[in-house]
């Protein structure tokens, strides 16, 4: 444990951004499989309506900087290219 007093508001202040950051990587993986739950069980609804929240959370989590808006952007296209191929099948 540090000594400096503003060292050990850094290493607070870091903690709490990772329990932050966790939380948000686990919420958008919660959402993404439920989409993907969803696309296996075929009903074009259900998949509409997950693939739009879980879209929504994919782009708040980049907007924050968890994580680079290329690697939301992928996510994104991999999961509208599944969902369309199950809403055409």
């Amino acid at each position: 444990m540090p000594n400096i007093k503003s060292v050990i508001k850094d290493v607070i202040r870091s903690r709490q951004r990772r329990d932050r950051n966790n939380a948000a990587k686990s919420r958008m993986k919660t959402f993404v499989k439920k989409t993907s739950l969803a696309i296996r069980g075929g009903d074009a609804a259900e998949i509409a309506t997950s693939l739009s929240e879980t879209v929504s959370v994919i782009d708040r989590t980049a907007k924050r900087g968890i994580i680079h808006k290329n690697a939301a952007s992928r996510r994104k296209s991999r999961l509208m290219k599944r969902a369309a191929a199950a809403v055409k099948a």
